[in-house]
């Protein structure tokens, strides 16, 4: 199902709109699933994506260390009335510079208790025949929304797809996604941790 996805009606939302939609269904409780597959994206605005852009790698892992009452709260939240996140990041080797930054705030929100796993895009591969799987979000059975990035990376809003059918096909996929993927702390320590800074061309 995670493959046909894109093929399935769903309603495109602006970036504002979706963020809001996703917010009024978190409040609903549950478990809430994200997806990560793009290997590159863009977060500007975000002071240390900013730095690590301009090729600054030691202020961007300070900004991301002062990151860290951010993604503690996340992890907190994720834990509050009834709700619960479970986050799948798929990564290729050689890691992209993107990834190895964006591991730096995934690593804190691990350390702070949200589940994330880690699978090797292999483990995807029997699903990206023709194309490589969306960016997914899904809240409880209720919402799953595909995330929508322009061709430099930058999100711009997402498709919802309501149809409770699809949602229930692709959370049975993601959960057995998520069993055979790889804690993400134990990933971190092995094949992030160890890499010298990212070479970066600003």
């Amino acid at each position: 199902m995670l493959d046909r996805l894109r093929d399935r009606p769903a309603a495109a939302l602006d970036l504002d709109t979706y963020l809001a939609d996703y917010r009024r269904e978190y409040a609903g409780g549950g478990v809430t699933w994200k997806l990560d597959r793009l290997q590159t994206l863009r977060k500007p605005g975000d002071p240390s994506w900013e730095a690590f852009a301009a090729g600054d790698w030691a202020r961007a892992r300070e900004l991301t260390e002062k990151d860290r009452p951010r993604a503690d709260a996340m992890a907190a939240k994720g834990g509050e009335a009834g709700t619960e996140t479970r986050r799948i990041r798929v990564v290729e080797h050689p890691v992209s510079p993107y990834l190895q930054w964006e591991m730096q705030f995934l690593r804190m929100l691990a350390e702070a208790g949200q589940q994330i796993r880690v699978v090797a895009a292999a483990q995807v591969g029997r699903w990206e025949h023709e194309r490589i799987l969306p960016e997914v979000v899904a809240v409880a059975d209720r919402a799953l929304y595909l995330v929508r990035h322009d061709s430099s990376g930058k999100a711009f809003g997402a498709w919802r797809i309501g149809d409770r059918d699809v949602i229930s096909s692709s959370l049975i996929e993601l959960d057995a996604l998520f069993r055979a993927g790889e804690p993400l702390l134990e990933y971190f320590h092995r094949e992030i941790a160890p890499l010298p800074p990212p070479l970066i061309h600003p």
